[in-house]
């Protein structure tokens, strides 16, 4: 596991790469908590999969971009440690499963010789930030949010303000006020605008699917763009310190905006300017690498079945705003493709396009700047691969996560339900396949991975128990979701639970209902119209458990019977002194605290110091079974049972000791002492912990 140390050129990526090794020994010979290295490894792309011994690796790709070059060196890296298969996330992702844990250190160089990052793709971090995969060739958008979407990805990216988060935070990037980045549903969310010649968006705070969707707040009409990452900073400091850590159920920013409300948010929000290292961060759009279409001559062909041509462009180009150029949206069933025709496909787009694909959030591909004539050329060649089916963003193209195929957390089927749905579609509803107005998604269990919350139609995979307590796979149908623009969306109400393998019927129904009484009405209005009582009324009698037969205790893509279970566990881990291994990683954060003073990075050896001083804190109170669910609570009970209580003098309140950092600029002066004050306070804490131990 050492060979790879001297092919990395990023002494960044190699550090991180060395520690994950480093990480995974220590795991191994039982001086790693689980929990402590599930965090990190999860930090760094390594996600636990259902089956035992193997990890599913999250390849982290900013607003869905990648290269013909980075798709190669992808395909090679699944090869080699994984299956073949690559999955693309609703989050523009792509997934390999199946890979051996002691093999991701080796996995991860082999990526970063062509700047693909594993880095943050999990865990409690700023996840993969999203676009509309149209931007830069939309009709519609004022300007162009890949420049902006890339300098974001790149300013969190390590940043230690968002390392260790009670949850996930999920950005995105809209191209225009269409809001395909869907800015309602996410942590924040930037919709694209200009206003009196200057670039700028619409700001959305706090929104959310899971179990408890809720609809983002409008944080600014219109901010300009070298505002949007002081912004975010601030946004992440705020939920860093007040957001929930215990519950991971009430642990995103939604929560947090719920309990103290948008005003009360805001004003946290001005408490931490000062510490925010720049007022100002302007970003250079024209340094942006400019496109390159190949100038390679295209072969005339002749399309055999002209009918299937025509019904295929008629969904799947994407018109641009470049004259001469169009887009091609690839339909990708399930999201799932393989190594053989990525290949394929890298080549046709680095010889006869741009050399480049988008990713998008409902899990195709985009291949941009296809000059107009060469569309029948194309079209053949994607024949070739199978990636010439007709149905691309429409009601056929079904969004779906891989459910209890490999997540830890699936309930029921959402790839099996999924591909029977488009199998009815294709053979009883045609005209459907070219419908861009019903959009349907699953998820495999109420985390809305598949996004099922803000579909038109949705389905969640959950279970159902009959009266002799026998258990089946089961759907929640939720209806009458969307995405209205601009910032404003719907989120589906919950109608009706079935059995699973009644979701075809349901579906049946469904759409013979809005056939007969839609009138033309977009769904979500014609949803809206009727009611959920209405839709209720007609698919109840699906719901009736009394007389199931055999074959509805058999999951959609499965020959056994179902049985419930939230995937196998990883592999436990010792037990260990918990109070030790925080206190461990207190000297590790002022140890990168040093690093990153060393290196003139104030802000960031300032936040290091701090959460030094937060962790060793939480150390004690940990000792002291007190809850430490907030890094504000963790403050504020520390001074209560230690300081007040006079067991640690530290001349002063911890409150007032830890928060400097929002009292003060972050300059090489305040950086030093804060640092130094993080130092003496983990060396009074330990002095005290083993004071403690002494007498036990």
């Amino acid at each position: 596991m050492q060979s790879f140390r001297t092919e990395i050129e990023n002494p960044i990526v190699e550090k991180d790469i060395i520690e994950l090794e480093r990480k995974i020994r220590q795991f191994h010979e039982g001086k790693l908590d689980e929990e402590k290295f599930r965090s990190l490894r999860l930090a760094r792309g390594v996600y636990g999969q259902r089956q035992q011994g193997v990890q599913m690796i999250r390849i982290k790709l900013p607003y869905g971009k990648v290269t013909s070059k980075q798709l190669h060196r992808i395909c090679e890296v699944s090869d080699e440690y994984s299956t073949g298969r690559l999955h693309i996330t609703t989050r523009q992702d792509i997934q390999i499963h199946y890979v051996d844990l002691n093999r991701t250190p080796q996995l991860w160089a082999e990526l970063d010789k062509d700047d693909i990052t594993l880095r943050e793709a999990c865990g409690n971090t700023v996840r993969n930030v999203t676009a509309s995969e149209t931007a830069g060739i939309d009709v519609d958008e004022p300007f162009d949010v890949s420049p902006y979407a890339h300098a974001l990805f790149e300013y969190f990216l390590r940043n230690p303000i968002s390392q260790e988060m009670g949850r996930k935070f999920k950005v995105s990037f809209s191209a225009s006020d269409a809001d395909t980045g869907l800015s309602y549903m996410h942590d924040l969310g930037f919709i694209a605008k200009i206003e009196q010649g200057v670039r700028g968006f619409k700001v959305m705070l706090g929104g959310g699917l899971g179990s408890q969707p809720r609809h983002a707040d409008v944080l600014f009409e219109f901010l300009p763009s070298d505002r949007i990452i002081p912004l975010m900073d601030g946004v992440i400091r705020v939920f860093d310190r007040y957001g929930e850590r215990k519950s991971r159920a009430k642990a995103r920013m939604k929560f947090l905006i719920k309990d103290i409300g948008l005003d009360g948010f805001k004003e946290l929000l001005a408490e931490e300017q000062k510490a925010v290292p720049q007022e100002s961060y302007p970003i250079d759009a024209d340094a942006y690498p400019k496109i390159k279409v190949a100038d390679t001559d295209f072969p005339q062909v002749e399309v055999d079945d002209m009918a299937a041509f025509e019904a295929w462009k008629s969904t799947n180009l994407v018109p641009q705003k470049q004259e001469g150029f169009t887009a091609i949206g690839i339909k990708v069933l399930l999201g799932d493709f393989y190594t053989d025709k990525a290949r394929l496909l890298a080549d046709l787009v680095e010889k006869y396009a741009a050399g480049e694909i988008r990713l998008s959030l409902r899990q195709n591909i985009l291949i941009p700047f296809v000059k107009e004539g060469a569309i029948p050329f194309f079209y053949t060649e994607l024949k070739k691969l199978g990636f010439a089916e007709a149905g691309y963003n429409r009601a056929l193209d079904i969004t779906a996560c891989p459910g209890t195929d490999t997540c830890n957390l699936g309930i029921a089927s959402s790839t099996g339900i999924a591909e029977e749905l488009e199998r009815v579609i294709k053979a009883e509803y045609p005209q459907y396949i070219s419908n861009p107005d019903v959009v349907i998604k699953i998820s495999g269990c109420m985390n809305a991975c598949g996004q099922h919350n803000m579909a038109n139609i949705g389905f969640q995979g959950m279970s159902v128990r009959t009266k002799d307590k026998l258990v089946a796979p089961a759907l929640q149908v939720l209806l009458g979701g969307g995405n209205d623009g601009n910032g404003n969306g719907r989120f589906a109400d919950k109608v009706v639970k079935i059995p699973s393998k009644r979701g075809p019927e349901a579906l049946r129904l469904i759409l013979n209902d809005y056939e007969a009484n839609g009138n033309g009405v977009p769904y979500p209005d014609y949803y809206a119209e009727k009611g959920q009582m209405y839709f209720y009324d007609f698919l109840t009698p699906l719901s009736d458990v009394t007389n199931l037969t055999a074959e509805d205790f058999i999951d959609w893509g499965n020959t056994d019977r179902y049985k419930k279970e939230i995937g196998i566990g990883e592999c436990a881990g010792v037990v260990i002194d918990l109070i030790a291994t925080l206190l461990f990683e207190s000297e590790e954060k002022i140890q990168n605290a040093e690093e990153n003073f060393e290196a003139g990075k104030w802000a960031a050896s300032i936040y290091y110091s701090y959460t030094s001083m937060v962790n060793s804190a939480k150390a004690l109170l940990t000792a002291e079974k007190t809850k430490v669910n907030t890094h504000s609570g963790i403050i504020k009970d520390f001074d209560e049972k230690f300081v007040a209580s006079g067991k640690i003098d530290l001349g002063v309140g911890f409150e007032t000791l830890a928060l400097q950092l929002n009292k003060n600029e972050p300059t090489q002066e305040f950086a030093k002492k804060y640092m130094e004050d993080a130092k003496d306070f983990l060396a009074k804490v330990e002095t005290f912990r083993k004071l403690e131990l002494a007498e036990v």
